[in-house]
């Protein structure tokens, strides 16, 4: 579609990968080229605030929805506002320590309403937030992987790591990931949301622990698969220590699609400092899919981080050009 249509864009992620998407696509809606945004946010973190309240509530971990919350706030006093209220994290000695603000304010809302879904809408009431948060899923979950060398002097031993923050800190060679328990039912609200868009937009953010489970939820994964939204994929700038290591463009798009094979993807964007050579590759990867590469300045300059500017603009023209 071209841009004069008002459209609807799900993104999925978590952190700041998904921060860094939803703030490019904010401007999108701002410009009234999208005109209904809705995040779907990766719930399985288990540390810092979020993995403290999930373990004493039995809640959802609530950081990757606060940060959602906050990148779809808008740039005005009453927005900018609310997001420095939302993210800040108390200093101090005491059991407050570390503890963000938007977490506590979250999960008071579910302890009143009962509803996460419910909660979130009214959090966003309350920011004024340009768009709408979900959880890919209503129900704790873990992530587990499989890991080729993790242990010294045994190269080729697996082992499984089980919790985000295990995954995206494991030595060794990510082999798979899975959830536990391994078939969550998905945000009823969330799967609305892709059968609905126009566009979807999945990464960038930590490619295993961030990105792909969204795919390992089925009722997600079976929406992905059948809505005649365009997908558009957008590739990290650098390998993620730990997560990724040694990873190229070409192998985070490689493993995505061993996750999901039946995947449709529509385009997948990168920045040229990413490529590093691997252009060749990366094309017929891209090419082997029935997907278009697009190629844009999209990273703050001399910096390993996405421009929110930059990428909605790149963004535009993906969605000018159909």
């Amino acid at each position: 579609m071209a841009r004069g249509t008002a459209q609807a864009a799900v993104a999925l992620g978590g952190g700041h990968g998904l921060f860094a998407t939803l703030s490019a696509l904010r401007r999108l809606h701002d410009d009234l080229t999208i005109d209904d945004l809705t995040a779907v946010v990766t719930v399985a973190d288990n540390g810092g605030s979020s993995g403290r309240l999930r373990g004493e509530f039995g809640v959802l971990p609530p950081g990757d929805l606060r940060m959602a919350l906050a990148a779809l706030c808008g740039d005005d006093e009453w927005g900018r506002t609310w997001a420095e209220v939302l993210q800040h994290r108390f200093a101090g000695e005491g059991e407050m320590q570390g503890h963000v603000t938007g977490n506590l304010l979250i999960v008071s809302l579910w302890e009143l309403m009962g509803d996460h879904v419910r909660a979130l809408d009214w959090v966003g009431r309350l920011l004024g937030a340009h768009g709408r948060v979900l959880p890919m899923a209503t129900t704790p979950m873990d992530i587990s992987a499989r890991v080729r060398g993790a242990r010294p002097g045994r190269p080729d031993d697996i082992t499984v790591v089980r919790g985000q923050v295990e995954v995206a800190t494991t030595d060794g060679q990510i082999e798979s990931v899975a959830l536990v328990p391994e078939d969550p039912e998905a945000c009823e609200e969330a799967v609305d949301a892709i059968r609905a868009a126009e566009w979807v937009v999945l990464g960038p953010g930590s490619w295993f622990s961030s990105v792909i489970p969204h795919l390992m939820v089925p009722g997600l994964r079976q929406a992905l698969a059948e809505t005649e939204g365009r997908l558009i994929v957008v590739l990290n700038l650098e390998a993620q220590a730990g997560e990724t290591t040694g990873f190229g463009p070409a192998d985070h798009l490689a493993v995505l699609f061993e996750h999901a094979p039946d995947l449709t993807v529509h385009a997948v964007l990168v920045d040229p400092s990413a490529m590093a050579g691997q252009r060749e590759r990366l094309e017929k990867v891209v090419a082997d899919r029935g997907a278009r590469l697009v190629v844009a300045d999209i990273a703050v300059p001399g910096e390993p981080r996405h421009d929110p500017d930059r990428l909605a603009a790149a963004f535009g023209r993906i969605v000018d050009e159909g």
